[in-house]
């Protein structure tokens, strides 16, 4: 009887543990995120500041193109689409569906990245880097520091899909960690939105 007793207990008690592990890795991510969101307040308040202080050199509206803007933009959007239709299949137990949502999510994510060190690229062949201006400072820095976010995220999500092949695939470690990726990918899609309304349109209006 001793042993049908502690079986059940003991059982209950270790998925009490893990439900209360998993709790704690989602919400200490949530802090992070919100760490995140200091550190872009701070860069976006920074640029507000600056947004005018152009030294004689050219303003947003003369270096902006928005067709180029809007252009990885969407393609931001459409990754944070891919990978909900990922998690999806993840939740479905669907492996290969997941990759290969996973794997268009990291192209358009690499596309945008492309587009930006090409716009950067682009500014600081005619004259206009960072050291150029306080305005160009600030705009540098916080799309820089996005962008290094994005390069981040890329790697995860490189790391998980190899990690996909292993047998824990599904387990819920491994779903803890797709979940936290999510979080952060989505976060910077929102951050980019914050960006290109701030910082690109209202530079060239």
């Amino acid at each position: 009887m001793a042993n049908i007793s502690a079986t059940p207990h003991g059982t209950a008690h270790g998925i009490d543990d893990h439900e209360h592990h998993n709790t704690n890795n989602v919400f200490g991510f949530w802090i992070y995120l919100m760490t995140d969101c200091l550190l872009f307040g701070t860069l976006f308040a920074t640029f507000a500041v600056m947004r005018t202080q152009f030294a004689g050199g050219p303003t947003g509206k003369e270096l902006f193109d928005l067709n180029g803007v809007g252009l990885e933009t969407a393609l931001l959007l459409l990754s944070s689409i891919t990978f909900g239709f990922g998690m999806l299949s993840a939740y479905a137990r669907k492996q290969g569906a997941m990759l290969a949502w996973l794997a268009i999510t990291f192209v358009l994510g690499l596309g945008f990245l492309v587009l930006e060190i090409r716009e950067f690229a682009h500014l600081i062949h005619e004259g206009a880097g960072p050291d150029r201006s306080a305005f160009l400072s600030a705009f540098f820095t916080l799309v820089a520091t996005h962008g290094l976010h994005v390069t981040c995220g890329l790697v995860w999500i490189a790391v998980i899909m190899v990690q996909s092949f292993s047998a824990q695939v599904f387990s819920t470690r491994y779903m803890d960690k797709l979940q936290c990726l999510s979080l952060f990918w989505h976060f910077l899609d929102i951050v980019w939105i914050c960006v290109f309304t701030f910082v690109y349109l209202l530079s060239v209006i």
